[in-house]
């Protein structure tokens, strides 16, 4: 079969053909129906080999779904044929963390050698992957599996992070979204479905703008030195109860706490590199800096139930399998709207 693999430190990804998984006890096989790209890949592919911590070649693709082909023996909780979306952050199923569901914070899984599919375990980006455990498998029903799949990543780590601000977030206050593509317009629907917050949107582009406008934001600001007035204006110069930043890279960073009120939630998700200074005199009084992972299983069913009822949609461009490396290199330069999607049976 054809799969997405990076082969080589500092390549390009590459269509290349691998022998079909065999499915062991315990373990689910998956007929993959769609597989998202992410901007974490790069950061994979960017490491120095004396950082990777798993052999190459590597399958990609950590947002996945698709349908049951086949289940391993002594595998229970699905029959074959249902639909499926893959929960990403696998755990060891023991520790404290995971046994609350949050395998995204599992104690053991550095030391025991787990990692998500995709970003160290062979992924999605094949006709068919190994499951290790039905646990890390959440039904879809009737949800349309290409527009569902970026969930799994871009609906689920936003999810999250809007999540633990919510008590923050009641009528008359603000949250500021930096970075409106593939996670960024997907918080900016969790917000407007589950808070009264006004919702501004912060990117580099009226382009980029658009989209944001188009799911729901209140306003839209250019990503620039002027914009933490901008908020402030807005705000009456209090500033924003929550700022979530989907780009995390220095300056965005700095901008995010310049526009954080006080005992505001400044949410760093992205990881381009930067990093917030706290400190007394830094930051409002009592602003809390926090750089969330990914999410719980159990938030990953809450993630979608909202797409259920119509509150979530992502914007995808779809690519077949063989049009791949594609995906990644507009990706890289910024031209995905949205988020983009393979689909490995075409």
């Amino acid at each position: 079969m054809k799969a997405v693999q990076y082969r080589e430190v500092g390549a390009a990804p590459e269509v290349v053909g691998i022998p079909e998984p065999e499915v062991g006890p315990g373990e689910v096989l998956l007929k993959v129906t769609a597989a998202g790209v992410c901007h974490s890949d790069f950061a994979v592919m960017s490491m120095p080999a004396e950082q990777l911590r798993f052999p190459l070649p590597l399958t990609l693709g950590h947002e996945g779904v698709g349908v049951v082909a086949e289940l391993g023996a002594g595998t229970t909780g699905f029959e074959v044929g249902d639909a499926v979306a893959v929960y990403g952050p696998w755990g060891c199923g023991a520790c404290a963390k995971c046994a609350e569901g949050k395998e995204n914070y599992c104690l053991r899984a550095s030391r025991l050698g787990i990692f998500p599919p995709g970003l160290g375990a062979p992924g999605a980006m094949a006709p068919y992957m190994v499951v290790d455990d039905p646990r890390h498998l959440v039904p879809l029903g009737d949800l349309d599996p290409v527009r569902t799949v970026p969930l799994t990543d871009a609906g689920l780590t936003p999810y999250h992070a809007v999540k633990r601000s919510l008590p923050k977030l009641l009528p008359g206050s603000t949250a500021v979204v930096i970075g409106t593509g593939g996670l960024g317009h997907v918080a900016i629907q969790i917000l407007r479905a589950m808070t009264a917050a006004r919702v501004v949107a912060l990117d580099v582009s009226e382009e980029k703008l658009e989209l944001a406008r188009q799911v729901g934001a209140h306003h839209a600001v250019l990503s620039n030195d002027e914009a933490p007035e901008a908020v402030r204006r807005m705000t009456g110069g209090v500033g924003a109860e929550l700022v979530l930043d989907f780009v995390g890279a220095k300056p965005t960073v700095a901008l995010a706490g310049a526009m954080a009120a006080v005992e505001a939630d400044v949410t760093i998700v992205g990881i381009g590199g930067g990093a917030l200074p706290v400190g007394f005199g830094s930051l409002a009084y009592e602003a809390t800096v926090t750089a969330p992972y990914w999410g719980s299983r159990a938030e990953l069913g809450e993630v979608l139930a909202l797409a259920h009822a119509g509150a979530v949609e992502v914007h995808v461009e779809t690519y077949g399998i063989d049009e791949a490396p594609k995906a990644y290199e507009r990706l890289h330069a910024g031209k995905v709207k949205g988020r983009a999607v393979i689909l490995p049976q075409e």
